[in-house]
């Protein structure tokens, strides 16, 4: 944890206190202990540290949370700090006596206290995504169970209830945009795994001294080894260009080709920025993966596709939504209706968008890639530094994409090469 020196808390200080790779703290230099906390996702809290009184030197520190920036001001922070200083004077200890009410509280309040102070090493996107798996699934279950009740048998028949889809909704949320939580057995193990990262919070906090979710019985993760097959990727670029004809957006389809171009994640390539994309050096250098920053090679397939591209006047994005294109509104978020259709043109069983992903690393390996190689496609974790790796102008990896995406990029277009037929039979 990096701590800062102290300097009196206004509000220009505290808004240009910016995130960094760790949490951090700011000190008032006005009240002792007063302070403020920046996580890596930019949330800033504003808290009290303190001893009891009469306790000396001796008495352990207590930490008590004051309130978020936004909603509380630097100076309604302060006075609310005081506040809690003049109650520890007349002998009372705060801190404590919160920890007691918070021994007590349900399952949906641990997870609202969870989204303020224990969600913030998350990155953003993920970090909506846990909070409304927990509060679909989770809270409608359990949710007014008090947290030292809960237990192994409870934790065990929530996810059997998540898994047969008696948690699945749909939830307006407005403007023509819907929440679809379909629960199943992928679900249910990612629910159990996010509840798990909740009680261990909670267990830090001093709230529970066992976790429920440890000893429970989990379904499995639901990984999944799907890939494509040479005659299904031309059967998959039969059907692009099927729903093409149709009148589907073609942001969708040159999205869904890119993913087998390039072996990104859905959202890595829909929330593609320009600035993302050097052109000159054949690599895309994205900011936010679920790894972090990551460096991902380029083959002539992806340039070309890329090239192509409409660069629309107030956006970053090479894929804007087309809600009015105006800045701020974001990526498009289409995909997964055209592919829905596509899969359908296709005829593919058990077959989702991450499966493209799947399917670049199976041609690279069967290919006769290295791991590693294949491992620079996907972005997995690579040793060389990222300036290095962008101005090897004869990277094996470039190479690498080069041979393994025309290939895809062939089947895709439907040439039947010979080294086409050649790959499938090593994946046969």
């Amino acid at each position: 944890m990096i701590t800062s020196s102290a300097k009196r808390l206004s509000k220009r200080i505290v808004d240009a206190a910016a995130p960094q790779s760790k949490r951090y703290e700011i000190w008032d230099s006005e009240i002792p202990g007063f302070g403020l906390r920046i996580s890596p996702s930019g949330s800033k809290t504003y808290f009290l540290r303190y001893r009891p009184n009469g306790g000396g030197r001796s008495a352990p520190k207590r930490f008590i949370s004051i309130g978020k920036h936004g909603v509380l001001t630097p100076e309604q922070a302060r006075s609310r700090a005081r506040k809690i200083i003049g109650a520890v004077l007349n002998g009372d200890d705060p801190a404590m006596d919160l920890s007691a009410k918070r021994k007590e509280i349900t399952l949906a309040a641990l997870i609202d206290l969870y989204e303020c102070e224990g969600a913030g090493h998350l990155k953003e996107r993920t970090r909506q995504y846990v909070l409304a798996r927990l509060r679909n699934h989770a809270v409608q279950l359990l949710g007014r169970r008090k947290i030292s009740e809960i237990t192994v048998k409870e934790i065990e028949r929530m996810i059997q209830d998540v898994t047969a889809g008696k948690t699945a909704r749909t939830i307006n949320a407005g403007s023509r945009r819907q929440s679809i939580f379909r629960g199943g057995p992928g679900a249910a193990a990612k629910v159990s795994r996010d509840l798990s990262a909740v009680f261990t919070f909670a267990i830090r906090e001093g709230l529970l001294t066992v976790n429920p979710c440890r000893a429970a019985r989990k379904p499995k993760d639901g990984k999944r080894d799907r890939y494509l097959k040479m005659d299904e990727i031309m059967r998959l670029g039969t059907a692009l260009e099927t729903v093409e004809r149709e009148g589907a957006n073609k942001m969708a389809t040159d999205i869904i080709r890119l993913l087998l171009f390039t072996g990104c994640r859905r959202d890595e390539i829909a929330g593609l920025k320009w600035c993302e994309i050097d052109f000159e050096h054949s690599y895309l250098k994205l900011e936010e993966t679920k790894t972090g920053k990551s460096i991902r090679p380029l083959g002539a397939p992806a340039l070309a596709l890329l090239s192509k591209q409409c660069r629309y006047s107030g956006t970053d994005y090479v894929f804007p939504s087309l809600n009015g294109l105006k800045p701020g509104n974001g990526f498009y978020q289409g995909t997964k209706r055209v592919w829905k259709r596509v899969r359908e043109l296709a005829g593919f069983e058990g077959v989702v968008l991450h499966t493209l992903r799947h399917t670049v690393g199976s041609a690279a390996v069967s290919a006769g890639e290295s791991l590693a190689i294949t491992g620079a496609l996907l972005g997995h974790v690579n040793s060389r530094s990222t300036d290095v790796y962008a101005h090897i102008a004869d990277d094996p990896a470039k190479r690498a994409a080069d041979r393994v995406y025309t290939t895809i990029s062939n089947a895709l277009s439907g040439n039947k090469q010979a080294e086409i037929v050649k790959l499938a039979k090593h994946q046969a």
